[in-house]
């Protein structure tokens, strides 16, 4: 692409930087959510301990050491469950903004292409005007095959996010019904 005037080149380097630090800042939110929840179910686990511990201590029995392992083995998978159900929220989030950015990039992208490939058939000789046409055909067809591929893989993604959520769900009741047994 060629810039008539530095003012072309200073919007398109603009608007790549904008993107840039956008990514980096959705970087950085994701980081410090992950931190956060790292710590808030570290310091959980560790309390937990703790009390397993103390009541462990108090044990006299088999038959009461096999219920407190029992007692303390559910909240132990539940906050397990609930990690990873926010790990995931957090990575999915992470890559919708991802996605959105890479979208709108895309989109600007082309527009400044059609504009560029607009100029220049005006610009051209006669008798080009096919190959021009040709050029923007081939733009509409990745454009439409890019539109089904995102839209296919967004709907695996849905997929597998409900698959995942069923599965953990299965296993969180099975645990429970296995402790009521």
């Amino acid at each position: 692409m060629s810039f008539k005037n530095p003012e072309q080149f200073y919007a398109v380097n603009k608007v790549t930087v904008e993107a840039a630090l956008r990514l980096a800042n959705s970087a950085l939110a994701r980081a410090e959510r992950l931190a956060a929840l790292n710590l808030n179910t570290a310091s959980a686990l560790l309390q937990g301990g703790a009390g397993g511990s103390q009541a462990l201590a108090t044990v006299n029995s088999p038959e009461a050491l096999a219920e407190l392992q029992s007692t303390l083995t559910q909240p132990i998978v539940e906050q397990a469950v609930a990690y990873a159900r926010s790990v995931n929220e957090i990575v999915a989030e992470g890559q919708q903004e991802i996605s959105r950015l890479f979208e709108t990039q895309l989109a600007e992208l082309h527009k400044t292409f059609t504009a560029a490939l607009e100029h220049a058939a005006k610009s051209a000789p006669a008798g080009s005007e096919p190959a021009f046409a040709a050029v923007k055909s081939a733009m509409e067809t990745a454009t439409t095959v890019y539109e089904n591929a995102t839209h296919s893989v967004q709907q695996l993604a849905e997929a597998n996010a409900t698959k995942a959520a069923e599965v953990t769900e299965a296993a969180v009741k099975a645990l429970a019904a296995g402790k009521a047994d």
